[in-house]
């Protein structure tokens, strides 16, 4: 017996020793963007884009599909907000709704960032709801506090509450959008037309940006013809 219980411990350790090792090589790689073979139709990504920064005819368009009440999405804000800060010359930056059945306050924050829109403050409110993520995901009221987030950025907070509902539509519109081009995860970016699942590290914005922008002249000069 005490041969046999010996031999069933080890080959417990054995196990334990395999799960460990196995998990170190195989485990996950840390949820940091990575280059797409995909890409979309940007016709489609621009398409009646109603939250957006900068010029149109930028040379980069960045089109982000996000979820208020995503951890990876307020991980990405302050990244996205200082690479479109810093090259507000060269980005067009596209942000479209994507909540995720999981966080069951996104919709609700989707709306509210769209009732905001109607009142000429959809930027304010989204920066606010990222910054605040913490405070709202776990509320069981998180009305009470948006209708806070309203006032302080100097909503009619009345007619912000009346449109709450008003602009279901336009996060059903982007939601579908997001399922037409591949979007399975929040956030997901599209630079060009170019798709880039998960968070983008500033450093990976601006070697994208740069390499479009550097590349747009020649691009330009080599598509004209030559004088006759």
């Amino acid at each position: 017996m005490g041969g046999e219980k010996k031999f069933i411990i080890a080959i417990g350790i054995l196990t334990v020793i395999l799960v460990v090792a196995g998990a170190f090589i195989f485990g996950k790689q840390p949820q940091q963007a990575q280059n797409s073979t995909d890409k979309a139709d940007e016709a489609q990504l621009l398409k009646d884009a109603k939250n957006t920064k900068g010029d149109p005819n930028a040379p980069v368009r960045i089109v982000e599909f996000g979820d208020f009440q995503c951890p990876a999405c307020a991980a990405a804000y302050p990244i996205t907000k200082a690479v479109v800060a810093k090259n507000s010359s060269k980005v067009y930056m596209v942000f479209r709704h994507f909540p995720l059945s999981v966080h069951p306050n996104s919709q609700i924050a989707a709306k509210a960032s769209e009732a905001a829109a109607l009142q000429g403050k959809f930027w304010e409110m989204h920066d606010i709801l990222y910054e605040k993520q913490n405070d709202w995901a776990t509320s069981q009221n998180p009305k009470e506090l948006f209708d806070q987030y309203a006032k302080s950025i100097g909503l009619d907070v009345k007619k912000f509450d009346g449109d709450l509902d008003s602009v279901t539509g336009q996060v059903n519109s982007d939601y579908s959008l997001g399922n037409t081009v591949g979007v399975s995860s929040t956030p997901t970016f599209f630079v060009n037309g170019q798709k880039y699942p998960g968070v983008v590290t500033e450093q990976q914005f601006q070697q994208i940006i740069d390499s479009i922008t550097q590349s747009a002249p020649q691009e330009a000069s080599t598509s004209e013809s030559p004088a006759q």
